[in-house]
C-alpha cells in the first residue's frame, strides 16, 4: 500500500506521493498514462487535476518534481502544484516559515520559500518570450511579445504567447462569461500555432494593479487555478501596456500575488497552498506490473558483513551481494508480515502514522 497526501492552491488540487529516499518502485516513479489518469478520476479514484512525485534530485537540487496532468501526460511545471509540494514539504519535515527549498523540474530549477502567514513565495524565473522557446508560430512583436490573431467561433481573437517552462497563450477579452469558454479553451490548446500544445488564459483588465483571468489547462481542461498561468498572464499584461510590473492575478478559486520588477529577471508568485487530507491507496488502484529488466554490468560483491552497503542507493545497477541479498531478505519479512496481518491492521498502522502528521502538521501553524 502507498500513502498519499491531497493538497490545493486556490482549488487546483494535487496528489503527492513522498519518494525522496529512493524507494518508490519504478511503476509509480515512471507511471504510464492509464494509471495516472486512475488515480485522479474524481468517481472512480482518489481525484485530482494532477499527480506531484517527490523524487531524488539529479543535480544540484534538493529533490527533483515530476508532476503529471490528469489526463496522464507529464507536465514541465505547474505553480499551484510547486507552492503544495513545498507545503507537504514543509508539513513533512516540521520547516518554519523561512525554509526554501531548490527543486529541480523539467524546466529548470524552482525555488519556492514558506513564508510567514504560511503561504508559498515561489521564484519562477524569467519568462521565455523568444517563439520558439514557448514553444509558438506567433511572431514577436516590437516588444519582444509573441503575437498574433485567430478566428475561432466567429470571434476574432488576439493571441499574446509566454512560456514560463511550459507553454501558455493570454486572450484579453472584455467579458469572461460572455465567451464560449470549453469550445475556445479546447480549440487553441491543441492550435497548429503551438505544436506542444497550449494553456489557454482568458484575460479582462480591471485596472493595472487587478487582473482576472478564466483558466484552460492543457491536459485537464477548466481548473480552477493555474500558477504558471497568472504568472504568464502578468508578464503578457505588462508587455502589451495593461498592467503594472506587480498585479493581483485573480482566478476563479481565487488571487495571486505577481510580480515582475526586472524585465530581464525572475518572475515571482506569492499565494496559498493547503493541506486537505492524507490517506493510503488501495492495493486495487497500484499500477500493475514489474517494472522492466534492464541489462547491467557486473558488479563485484561485497562481504556480508559490510555495514556500509546501502541496498536502495548501492544497489541500483544490480545486486552487489548475491550470496546474502538484502532486498529478498527485506521482501520476505514483508510478505511475512502481510501473512500475519489483517488488511484493517495495516490500515490503522498507517493512519497512525498520517494521525502523528497530522498533529505535528497542526502543532507547528499554532507556534508559527
Amino acid at each position: 500500500m502507498l500513502q498519499f497526501s491531497k493538497y490545493q492552491g486556490l482549488g487546483n488540487d494535487f496528489i503527492l506521493v513522498e519518494g525522496r529516499d529512493g524507494r518508490l518502485p519504478e511503476g509509480i516513479t515512471n507511471p504510464n498514462s492509464d494509471w495516472v489518469q486512475s488515480v485522479c478520476d474524481r468517481r472512480f479514484g482518489l481525484g485530482g487535476d494532477g499527480l506531484i512525485l517527490a523524487l531524488p534530485p539529479q543535480g544540484q537540487g534538493e529533490l527533483r518534481m515530476r508532476i503529471f496532468n490528469a489526463d496522464g501526460s507529464e507536465a514541465e511545471m505547474c505553480g499551484n502544484g510547486i507552492r503544495c509540494l513545498a507545503r507537504f514539504l514543509a508539513d513533512s519535515d516540521g520547516d518554519l516559515p523561512g525554509r526554501s527549498w531548490r527543486i529541480e523540474t523539467p524546466a529548470g530549477l524552482i525555488i519556492p520559500e514558506l513564508q510567514q502567514d504560511g503561504q508559498i513565495r515561489v521564484d519562477m524565473g524569467a519568462p521565455f518570450l523568444k517563439p520558439e522557446t514557448v514553444p509558438t508560430l506567433l511572431s514577436s512583436d516590437e516588444n519582444g511579445l509573441p503575437r498574433g490573431e485567430v478566428t475561432r467561433e466567429g470571434l476574432t481573437l488576439s493571441l499574446a504567447a509566454v512560456g514560463m517552462g511550459n507553454p501558455h497563450v493570454v486572450v484579453p477579452v472584455n467579458d469572461l462569461e460572455a465567451i464560449p469558454f470549453e469550445a475556445l479553451g479546447a480549440q487553441l490548446e491543441c492550435d497548429p500555432l503551438f505544436p506542444a500544445k497550449t494553456n489557454v488564459h482568458f484575460l479582462k483588465v480591471h485596472s493595472r494593479q487587478h487582473l482576472e483571468i478564466r483558466v484552460w489547462e492543457r491536459g485537464a481542461g477548466p481548473t480552477l487555478a493555474c500558477g504558471t498561468g497568472a504568472c504568464a498572464t502578468l508578464v503578457a499584461a505588462v508587455l502589451m501596456g495593461f498592467s503594472d510590473s506587480e498585479a493581483t492575478v485573480v482566478l476563479p478559486g481565487g488571487p495571486l500575488s505577481i510580480s515582475w520588477a526586472d524585465q530581464q529577471g525572475s518572475v515571482f508568485m506569492t499565494g496559498p497552498a493547503v493541506a486537505v487530507f492524507d490517506g493510503v491507496m488501495n492495493p486495487d488502484l497500484m499500477p500493475e506490473g514489474q517494472p522492466q529488466e534492464r541489462t547491467v554490468e557486473p558488479k563485484p560483491t561485497v562481504s556480508s558483513n559490510d555495514p556500509g552497503l546501502d541496498c536502495a542507493n548501492d544497489c541500483k545497477e544490480g545486486c552487489r551481494q548475491p550470496d546474502r541479498c538484502l532486498r529478498e531478505e527485506a521482501q520476505a519479512k514483508v510478505q511475512a508480515f502481510l501473512a500475519s496481518t489483517s488488511l484493517d491492521s495495516m490500515i490503522n498502522l498507517a493512519g497512525d502514522s498520517l494521525e502523528q502528521r497530522t498533529l505535528s502538521r497542526i502543532q507547528r501553524d499554532g507556534q508559527s
